[in-house]
């Protein structure tokens, strides 16, 4: 039987930059879809059920939705919008035939939207673009469509894929409109955009069962459950299956013990499906992203999309602090291994190594927000962890060592770049483009390297009084450059254990900026501020006033302490130097030497020197 569409369906992905409005949009389908019942309470931005998404307002894992339009079932993936998270897309653009590209009325393309629209054209796929938030009070959709054709164009698009239909919306308020300049009433003209858009899936149901593995997830109940769509073939339930690998090796066989369909937001056990089906398959132990599920007759794998590899690396390892213990619950080398190795299997991009020392492991990512999630997430679950400085991960091609560089893309206010740019420079970063525009803000357009951004992010809000946004995103591989200027401050470290007093802290504001405040528990080695010159300083804030038996002739001042710096897991990470650990646990972020007590940190010093 000759291959045929599934007039049915239509399978699309939503994909953008970081808050440019992607799930925001997908709530307002689902709920004009009537896929929510009129009684069903539903949390704002429905598909960011992570509560880390809902804190941080991003999203970080690719979710899957149906919604039934006109007698058609439409497959929805919404994908993450930053460049950290971007395996999460690279994955699932296999799975669809047509993608809904937002882009910001007012920001434009930015860095991720560059990345995620070149896979998408890789794919062959024809995208929609839509420009959302056009009410905004900077919106300038006209120049957006135009900077958006000259991002299709540059990246190679066909003619087809230049001739891109544009919408205009409010995803906020829910509607889409043909017309900037006409108040839509609702998201249907998306809808009926895609019907008629997008294709709907060529497949073959007579051919044998085949289905690429998109997304994994882990279940208590039944294990490993594999997400992809189904190329070719019927499954059905308790059916046997086996796994290949990309080179067409046996990974693993066994069978659909379940299978599972996609309706809103939730997951539905069904008997049987066919080729064109975004469906998720339980029964398999060991088949992953890339893998080729199918009959056990399959010898041959379905071509996969590559996944770009992880360019930064830390260091988990057990918490030897003298406060260790007193907060999280899971401590050792083996619980934490545990987890990081269970993180692999299900989060693309990531790697994790035993290292040398069997109380670490080296843990490699996209990037400090794609590893921080990690980790605060693992905070939540009642580790408690040690953490090294974020390195870059070198690859040597061809005798030559090369390292990641990265598209870097910095909206200021005029006032402000110039510090920001003296600060690049600093970093080996190269400015290749600088736009003004008539609201008082300039876009600078770095190229740079990825080592020289560590740490920069906190000094760069600093800078810009918190009005900047800097946005990156993973280039290429390119020749190391020369030393990078980091952090210039020293450190105050205490060299005692026991309790901060608001008497000494009132006398070390003098030295430099405070990381604690009053009746902190403090131990040896522990940083407790920044000093205001370049070398560490050794301080004792555990320090008390001594009391002497002769009447002051007044009350002494009352001590009025500057609130200390607000130490979050991002600052920290950013912030450390090669001989300093963040000390995670549930409750805590702390940062402090390697070194425990003075002797060790002296003889790292000269190490170093």
């Amino acid at each position: 039987m000759a291959a045929t569409p599934r007039e049915n369906i239509r399978n699309i992905a939503i994909i953008a930059h970081v808050d440019h409005g992607k799930t925001t949009l997908v709530d307002a389908l689902l709920k004009q879809t009537g896929t929510f019942a009129a009684n069903e309470k539903v949390a704002e931005r429905a598909m960011d059920s992570n509560d880390l998404e809902r804190e941080r307002g991003i999203t970080i894992l690719a979710k899957n939705t149906c919604i039934t339009y006109k007698g058609l079932r439409i497959n929805v993936v919404d994908t993450p919008g930053h460049a950290d998270f971007g395996g999460e897309v690279e994955r699932i653009l296999g799975m669809v035939d047509g993608a809904v590209l937002l882009v910001d009325a007012s920001e434009g393309p930015m860095p991720q939207t560059k990345f995620v629209l070149g896979k998408a054209l890789q794919l062959g796929l024809k995208p929609i673009l839509v420009i959302n938030k056009i009410d905004r009070s900077d919106a300038r959709p006209d120049e957006v469509v135009n900077e958006t054709f000259d991002l299709f164009d540059s990246l190679g698009a066909n003619d087809e894929q230049l001739d891109f239909p544009i919408l205009y919306a409010v995803g906020r308020e829910g509607w889409v409109t043909n017309d900037p300049k006409v108040k839509g009433e609702n998201c249907f003209p998306l809808l009926d955009l895609v019907v008629k858009h997008v294709p709907a899936p060529v497949v073959d149901a007579a051919a044998p069962f085949k289905m690429l593995v998109s997304m994994v997830e882990r279940n208590d109940f039944v294990g490993r459950i594999v997400t992809g769509r189904i190329m070719s073939g019927t499954v059905k339930k308790n059916m046997a299956i086996k796994a290949l690998d990309r080179n067409g090796g046996e990974i693993d066989k066994g069978k659909a013990v379940q299978i599972f369909g996609f309706q809103g937001l939730k997951k539905i056990a069904i008997d049987e499906a066919s080729a064109g089906d975004i469906v998720a398959i339980a029964g398999l132990a060991n088949a992953y992203v890339s893998h080729t599920i199918g009959e056990p007759s399959l010898t041959e794998a379905l071509p996969a999309v590559d996944i770009d590899p992880p360019t930064m690396m830390m260091t988990f390892s057990v918490n030897d602090s003298p406060l260790a213990g007193t907060e999280g619950k899971k401590l050792t080398s083996r619980e934490i291994g545990a987890r990081l190795f269970a993180e692999a299997e299900t989060n693309v991009g990531l790697r994790v190594e035993q290292s040398a020392n069997s109380e670490s492991f080296r843990v490699m990512g996209r990037g400090e927000l794609h590893l921080g999630v990690l980790i605060e997430t693992m905070r939540r679950e009642g580790f408690e962890l040690s953490i090294s400085r974020p390195e870059t991960i070198f690859k040597e091609d061809n005798g030559t060592t090369l390292e990641p560089y990265e598209d870097i893309i910095v909206d200021v206010d005029e006032a402000f770049s110039g510090v920001v740019m003296e600060k690049m420079g600093l970093r080996r970063a190269e400015m290749v483009n600088m736009i003004a525009d008539h609201h008082g803000k300039q876009r600078l357009i770095f190229v740079g390297p990825s080592r020289g951004m560590i740490g920069y992010r906190s000094e760069f809000l600093t800078d810009t009084r918190g009005t900047g946004v800097l946005t990156r995103q993973f280039k290429e591989y390119g020749p190391v450059k020369s030393q990078i200027a980091g952090r210039r401050n020293g450190v105050l470290v205490s060299m005692a254990s026991g309790t901060s007093t608001a008497y000494i802290l009132n006398e070390l504001e003098a030295r430099g900026t405070l990381f604690v405040g009053e009746a902190v528990t403090i131990y040896d080695g522990m940083i407790v501020g920044e000093n205001s010159r370049e070398d560490d300083l050794e301080v004792n804030p555990t320090h008390a006033k001594k009391l002497t038996n002769i009447r002051a002739a007044g009350k002494d001042d009352a001590i009025k302490l500057t609130p200390p710096r607000n130490i979050t897991l991002e600052y920290g990470l950013t912030y450390i130097q090669d001989d300093e650990l963040v000390e995670v646990t549930p409750k805590n972020i702390r940062l402090r030497k390697r070194g425990l007590d003075a002797n060790t940190r002296k003889r790292w010093k000269r190490g170093q020197e």
